[in-house]
């Protein structure tokens, strides 16, 4: 489908790929590009756009509270202490995507963001250091920041954060205000981004 703004059935305007499916709306007008500090958020975030891989969002999105019991809370200091039992678990859980590589690369990054808050203090420190206000230039897959963020999180043993996945990421936490021009969402967006102050 082209990148273009629609018009709901409820007379909103939006950018088009919510369709009229009611999470996804919800989702679309709510969350997507508000920006985002907390730790916890922000990590539940990259492992669950790392899961999207091959997929479509709205599978995750329609899965995503049971990842959230799965991964407690996406809590990343109890993900760190998670052994193979625990992949076990999960691979026979039905209510996520069991899928090995993928669980695997949770725990792994779970204690790689551990490492990450001892270094920087908190992941949102981390992660608002890339921030992109470069004006909107068109619908696209990644940037010279995704990129960045994607090749430094490899440097520090991450796993499944490539480009895409990197800039999904940062368009979902509000890093970047990817929404259309024209999107009744993309003003309210860059307000808040604008008043966005990273907590202590």
């Amino acid at each position: 489908m082209v990148a273009r703004v629609v018009r709901g059935s409820d007379g909103v305007d939006r950018c088009w790929w919510p369709g009229e499916d009611e999470l996804y709306v919800r989702y679309h007008d709510e969350e997507w590009g508000v920006p985002v500090g907390g730790d916890h958020r922000l990590f539940e975030k990259i492992c669950l756009e790392g899961f999207q891989a091959g997929l479509s969002w709205i599978t995750i999105l329609r899965k995503r509270e049971n990842f959230r019991r799965a991964f407690k809370g996406f809590d990343f200091e109890k993900v760190a202490r998670f052994n193979a039992r625990s992949v076990d678990r999960l691979l026979r859980d039905s209510g996520i995507v069991r899928h090995r590589g993928k669980i695997e690369s949770t725990i792994n990054n779970a204690r790689r963001a551990s490492e990450l808050v001892e270094e920087k203090g908190s992941l949102a420190a981390y992660f608002w250091q890339f921030e992109d206000r470069a004006p909107f230039a068109g619908v696209v897959a990644t940037t010279p920041t995704s990129v960045a963020l994607s090749k430094d999180l490899k440097s520090r043993g991450w796993t499944f954060v490539g480009p895409t996945t990197a800039y999904a990421f940062m368009q979902a936490m509000g890093l970047v205000n990817d929404h259309l021009p024209g999107c009744d969402a993309r003003d309210r967006v860059e307000r808040a981004r604008r008043d966005f102050t990273l907590p202590a």
